[in-house]
């Protein structure tokens, strides 16, 4: 199907996230210039067209109707004489040049796009796995110096624990030892307090 100028101006482009491109409006603009000087060409190749026709049929360039209603200047074809319709035929195929230009303009236009958008999205996935490592690398070296705080801590109390039993088994031995003190002295001082009762 031939690309036509309300082809372009309807167009559609799929919006791409998570990058820089062209500017929207500035290619809507650039693409309203395209379809102008494009529709230009058109009625000039069809005013062409009926001018020729009009040669090939015998009637004079007034008779014309093609180009009775067009507010354009008339080019300088009308003084080409009718024996010689061939040198029309280059300017039939300038519109024809124009569109594959135009063509080629929207494709590069569009590779360019996609390109872009590749490039963008490879620059942010690259960009968020660096990110992931530098976190994920983060996270180990704080758990790995969490775990050997957590160890040194461990190893502190293990050695306080043992240090408060072996006081415990210290003072339950001295403790003993005061309490079976006591009870001698007290058996001795029950012994030695003990008067004889004399028969009477």
């Amino acid at each position: 199907m031939p690309l036509t100028p309300e082809d372009v101006v309807t167009k559609q482009f799929q919006h791409v996230r998570f990058k820089e491109g062209f500017d929207p409006d500035e290619v809507d603009d650039f693409l309203d210039e395209i379809v102008v000087e494009w529709r230009k060409t058109i009625a000039e190749n069809e005013e062409l067209k009926a001018k020729l026709a009009a040669y090939e049929s015998g009637e004079t360039p007034a008779e014309a109707p093609a180009s009775a209603a067009e507010p354009e200047p008339e080019p300088v074809v009308s003084e080409v004489p009718a024996a010689e319709p061939a040198a029309e035929a280059p300017t039939s195929a300038g519109p024809a040049a124009a569109s594959a230009g135009i063509i080629e303009l929207a494709q590069r236009l569009h590779d360019e796009h996609v390109a872009e958008g590749k490039a963008q999205k490879e620059k942010l996935i690259s960009e968020a796995q660096t990110e992931a490592d530098t976190i994920l690398n983060d996270a180990r070296t704080k758990a790995r110096d969490e775990m050997t705080r957590l160890e040194s801590e461990r190893g502190t109390l293990e050695a306080r624990i043992s240090e408060l039993r072996q006081f415990e088994r210290d003072y339950r031995v001295q403790l003993r030892g005061f309490i079976e003190e006591k009870l001698r002295d007290l058996d001795v001082a029950g012994t030695s307090g003990a008067t004889p009762i004399s028969a009477s």
